[in-house]
Formats: C-alpha cells, sequence, structure tokens
C-alpha cells in the first residue's frame, strides 16, 4: 500500500483565482516569505486524523513533502509532491480535505495582503483588532445572517484518554439533539468529539446543515490537524485573533478535560466575563467531563480560587458526568443571549458589544526576555490584568510544547523562567504537576520534559 502520493489538485468552484502576485508570495522561500507557513499548513491538513500530535515528528516524517501552486486558464491548482496517502482514496483526494488545503490558501493570503500590511486597520488598536477578525471571518464566510445563536464552542485537550473522548461525544449527541452548532480548535481528541457526536444527534433531527466550524492559528495547526467533520475551517493569524474570535462567534462555551492549553482558554474568557463592560452579557461557560475528571476539575477549581478569587468562580459551572443536563444548561443559557441581543439589537453572528481590553489582543511572542518583562503574577495585579498574564505564561507553556520555532528557542536557550509572587507560583506549579502526572502535558510515545522552570524571585527553583 502506498504511503506517499504525488498528484494535483483544484478547487472547484469554491475559490476565486490568484493573482501572479498571490502566487508569487506563496511560494517565497526567503526569510519572511510566506511559504513555510503554507506548507506546514497544507502538511497539517493532509495529516488529517493520523495520531502523529508531534511537529517534529512529523516534519521529520514528511522531510520531502513539497507543494507548489499554480495558475491555469479555469483558476488554480496546487501540485503536491510525497503528500501522505491517507488524504486518498483510490489516488483520488478525499474532497473534505481538499476543500481544507484550499481554505489554507485563501486565510493565509488574505490575512497577509488585506488585515497585516494593508494598513486598513490599527491592528495596535482594540477596535481596529476586532474590525480586522470580522473581516478574516467575513472573508470564510463563517457569519449565517438571520439564523438564531446555536453556536457552542468546545475547547478541550487534543490527546485525551478514551473515556473522556467518549463523554464529549456524548455531550456532543445530546447537543445536536437540541439542534445546536459545535464550534472547536477543529483538531482531534476534545475538539473532534462534540462533533462526531452532534453529527449523530443532527441526523436524528433529520437536520442536513449542522455547523461543524473549526477555528485555528498557523502555528498550532500541525499538533492539532483539522479533524475529518469540519465542514467549515478558518486560519486567524495568531491564538490572540482565534480566543478572540471564538468569543465572538460563541453564543456559550463548554471545556472539556485539557492541558495547558485549556487552561489558557479558561483564563481568557474569565479576564473577560469579570470585566465591568461585560457584566450585563449573558455567556454561558460551562466545565464539564466523566467522574473520572472530576480530580481534574477540583485542581482547576482551586487554582481559580486561588489566584483570581471567589467572584471568578461565580462565571462557569462544574457539571461532572451529566451530558443532558451540560446540553439544557447551554441551551437555557443561549436563550438568554437571543433574548439580550434582541434587546440590545446586537448581531446574532457576530458579538460586537463584547468588551476585550487590548492586552487580550495583542500578539504576546513568548521568549525567555518577554516572559521576565512582561508577565506580573502578583497578587497586586487587578484581577482581569492577572487573568491576562496568566493566560500568557500558560500560552508560553502550549508554545514551548507544541509550536516548532519555540521548541528549538527553549532547545537552544534553557527552558522558559516563571516568577512571580511565591503563593502564585506555588498554585501554579501544583496545577503543573497534576497535569503531568495525569498525562496531560506528555506527547504520545514520549517523557514530558518541562519547558519551564518555576523560580522564586532570588531565582531559585
Amino acid at each position: 500500500m502506498k504511503t506517499l502520493i504525488d498528484a494535483e489538485v483544484s478547487p472547484g468552484d469554491q475559490l476565486k483565482t490568484f493573482s501572479k502576485q498571490e502566487i508569487t508570495q506563496l511560494l517565497d522561500m526567503s526569510q519572511g516569505g510566506l511559504y513555510k507557513v503554507f506548507r506546514r499548513c497544507s502538511l497539517a491538513v493532509l495529516n488529517c486524523d493520523n495520531s502523529i500530535d508531534d511537529i517534529e515528528a512529523l516534519e521529520e516524517m514528511h522531510k520531502n513533502f513539497d507543494i507548489s501552486l499554480y495558475s491555469t486558464e479555469r483558476g488554480v491548482k496546487l501540485s503536491l509532491q510525497n503528500a501522505p496517502a491517507s488524504a486518498f482514496v483510490d489516488d483520488e483526494i478525499i474532497k473534505g480535505i481538499c476543500e481544507h488545503l484550499f481554505v489554507v490558501l485563501r486565510d493565509i493570503i488574505y490575512a497577509k495582503n488585506e488585515i497585516i500590511e494593508s494598513n486598513k486597520f490599527d491592528l495596535r488598536d482594540s477596535e481596529g483588532i476586532t474590525n480586522a477578525i470580522f473581516h478574516l471571518l467575513r472573508n470564510a464566510n463563517a457569519f449565517r445572517k438571520g439564523h438564531k445563536p446555536s453556536m457552542v464552542v468546545c475547547w478541550g485537550g487534543h490527546s485525551i484518554p478514551d473515556i473522556e473522548y467518549i463523554y464529549t461525544k456524548k455531550v456532543g449527541y445530546e447537543l445536536g439533539l437540541r439542534g445546536l452548532d459545535i464550534c472547536t480548535g477543529c483538531g482531534p481528541g476534545a475538539m473532534k468529539g462534540p462533533m462526531k457526536g452532534a453529527t449523530i444527534g443532527h441526523a436524528k433531527q433529520r437536520m442536513s446543515e449542522g455547523r461543524y466550524l473549526g477555528v485555528t492559528e498557523p502555528a498550532i495547526i500541525a499538533a492539532e490537524s483539522p479533524n475529518a467533520i469540519v465542514n467549515e475551517l478558518v486560519i486567524l493569524p495568531d491564538i490572540e485573533k482565534r480566543l478572540e474570535a471564538f468569543m465572538r462567534l460563541g453564543h456559550a462555551i463548554i471545556v472539556f478535560p485539557g492541558g495547558v492549553g485549556t487552561m489558557e482558554e479558561i483564563l481568557f474568557v474569565l479576564g473577560l466575563l469579570m470585566h465591568q463592560e461585560n457584566k450585563d452579557q449573558p455567556y454561558s461557560l460551562i466545565l464539564t467531563g466523566p467522574e473520572s475528571s472530576r480530580v481534574y476539575f477540583e485542581a482547576i477549581d482551586a487554582f481559580i480560587l486561588e489566584t483570581l478569587g471567589k467572584k471568578a468562580q461565580s462565571f462557569y459551572q462544574v457539571i461532572i458526568d451529566e451530558p443532558a443536563r451540560v446540553a439544557c444548561e447551554v441551551k437555557k443559557g443561549i436563550d438568554q443571549v437571543t433574548t439580550y441581543r434582541r434587546s440590545t439589537g446586537e448581531a446574532f453572528y457576530y458579538n460586537w458589544r463584547l468588551m476585550i481590553p487590548l492586552d487580550f489582543q495583542v500578539p504576546f511572542q513568548p521568549t525567555h526576555k518577554t516572559i521576565k518583562a512582561d508577565l506580573r503574577l502578583t497578587k497586586n495585579s487587578p484581577s482581569g490584568k492577572l487573568a491576562c498574564d496568566l493566560r500568557k505564561m500558560f500560552s508560553a507553556i502550549v508554545a514551548g510544547n507544541v509550536k516548532l520555532d519555540t521548541i528549538k528557542l527553549i532547545e537552544k536557550e534553557g527552558p522558559f523562567e516563571i516568577q512571580g509572587d511565591p503563593a502564585i507560583l506555588a498554585s501554579i506549579d501544583k496545577l503543573l504537576h497534576i497535569f503531568i502526572d495525569q498525562g496531560r502535558m506528555k506527547l504520545p510515545g514520549k517523557t514530558y520534559v518541562p519547558c519551564y522552570r518555576i523560580v522564586d524571585q532570588g531565582g531559585d527553583s
């Protein structure tokens, strides 16, 4: 059986043609050129549903993979060399994977030309960033004008035990029975399970237009390749715009068990919900898993209490091993969102009214220098600021675990050093040890080696 395939693929009618300039940009291999991102995202899409989520292992396995783009009279074509054979059936590319390949083209070139380099948006300004995200999502056809709120964002780990994966499918099934749509980070595990469950729920309700929206970003897509159920895919330029897109598209959030990436997401949404200007916004946030994950959620609940205080705990529910109750609570919360949006005249498909401070929006590039200079993990910080800095800290660990450029930086310069108040550092250390002990920081087949080192103000571990 073939393991690699050479092929030419075309997008059919789903994508406009590209100019010669855009093709040149996509194939630009120079420093700062788009080819590296284009190739990495394309390989991730072609690697759909394979078990490898180690970026370095994936790159090594497919080091001879190549992709190029050229124009024809009827549009554009992609030429693939040494592509994973799992993306093909009888030497024909699977249609869903083909669609995702051309999404890579669409979103990378649009973000580069129309957002980052166009000067149409002030990306140093909060309103400018929110406008840019709106245009990115609109270009991706992510809006359904006239549809009542129904989008449930589901977060959780991409590598979770079978018992937790089965639970995510049960919750997805209950959501599907209630006519709700699913938005996730598009990968496997807790991102795939709710979508898979919802497809059955939708089918039982004879719904043929269920939405399974995947939202990702270039630096993380290789570790969380789009799963086979995603029927709409959007690639945002960075993690901060991805997180904001979730918040503005979604009408409720469910959090399943995960690792540092999931904790990053929880802190992002809590930081926003605690903001005074968002006090009237209805937004359901439910943390849930099977009985076996009870200790996990107790640890997260304790961490939030110890760092952000009791008020932060009031913004979410923890529901253990009750899939139908989770779906009922989500549906009730979305009904409140519908009433609120109608009363304020707000759009159902994009939450313009949600206040997101600039510090949550500006991309944080984790390096040894920025972690030391920018993070203030102290009890003296306002709770919103502390939530933001904790989010950045967990984001740095995510990057050190799965993002290739950051992995190489740590290999060169050593682990990131995390400093702050002793009480906060102790809470961080305790939570991370629980994640490690439960296998939530470990890539398959590898013993986890921390990319971070927690030190007190004197520099001692």
